[in-house]
């Protein structure tokens, strides 16, 4: 609460996660020096109730990052971040409870990340195959990899699908040795049988269940604050439709349109009315992975 407290102070947003604090803002270019010397300010204030706390700001675990597109990256000559009396080098990546985010939010070694330790799974389940049931490999498969691949992947949204497609062959082959398939079995059947919805779809899907959330009071205020019904300025014939989220505009597809206020929008809006009006979250589980399997 204090550190809460402290930032607040300087207008700085926080996220708390046990003993993790991320601290972050935004500027244009022209205001990023500005942005620093605050940033600075405040974490010069945070080391000084830590110090009268009793407690010690580790510097050398401290880890800063420089967001935007590549023109603007390359604009900035910025390359470090003066934390108190110690300078901290702009990084090209950090790690924020499991997810890699890099400087231009490609998420390229967070996928990469991903296929590693999925791939390592497969290779151990395929080494004991033929002694696990079809039923107990299916539940080392989701335990083990579809969980890796659904984690944050949210975050994955308006991704070329060349990054995107490293995802699905991960699926593929999970699907695969399920089922005891080779290599060029045509694998859109084997992901019908087996009730799995491809990586596109359940990043549609997470988005979905948040905006749901959100509209029905279950989710963080910082992403409820996000979304916000549309209101026409005057009847139309979509007037009946009083569950439909408002899209704001964005200067850049690449980074603005990824947003989850743009990005939960669009994949609510994509939904038919009569699931959106759900109320029960499992029906609407239920009744979203249905659409979605519908739309293939």
């Amino acid at each position: 609460a204090p550190l809460a407290s402290i930032s607040r102070q300087y207008n700085i947003n926080f996220h708390f996660y046990a003993d993790d604090t991320l601290l972050y803002n935004s500027a244009t270019p022209e205001n990023i020096l500005s942005l620093l010397s605050e940033t600075n300010d405040c974490y010069t204030e945070i080391q000084n109730w830590m110090t009268v706390s009793k407690l010690k700001l580790n510097g050398d675990k401290t880890e800063a990052l420089l967001i935007g597109t590549n023109s603007k990256l390359s604009s900035l000559s910025v390359s470090t971040l003066q934390l108190g009396q110690k300078p901290i080098p702009l990084s090209e990546s950090a790690k924020n409870l499991g997810v890699v985010i890099d400087n231009t939010l490609s998420m390229k070694m967070f996928i990469a990340q991903t296929c590693q330790a999925c791939y390592c799974q497969l290779r151990r389940i395929s080494s004991i195959r033929k002694f696990l049931s079809t039923e107990a490999t299916k539940t080392l498969v989701t335990s083990l990899i579809l969980s890796r691949l659904d984690y944050c992947n949210s975050l994955l949204s308006g991704l070329p699908a060349s990054s995107i497609q490293r995802l699905q062959r991960i699926q593929n082959s999970a699907a695969r040795l399920i089922l005891k398939k080779k290599k060029m079995d045509h694998v859109t059947p084997l992901l019908h049988a087996l009730h799995w919805l491809p990586i596109p779809q359940r990043i549609s899907f997470k988005l979905s269940l948040l905006s749901y959330k959100c509209l029905h009071m279950s989710a963080p205020s910082y992403l409820r604050d996000q979304l916000h019904l549309y209101t026409p300025s005057r009847t139309l014939r979509s007037s009946s439709d009083t569950l439909s989220l408002r899209i704001p505009r964005t200067k850049h597809t690449t980074i603005g349109s990824r947003s989850f206020s743009v990005a939960g929008p669009n994949a609510w809006n994509s939904i038919p009315l009569s699931v959106r009006k759900t109320t029960e979250t499992s029906t609407f589980k239920c009744h979203l992975k249905t659409h979605l399997f519908m739309s293939l």
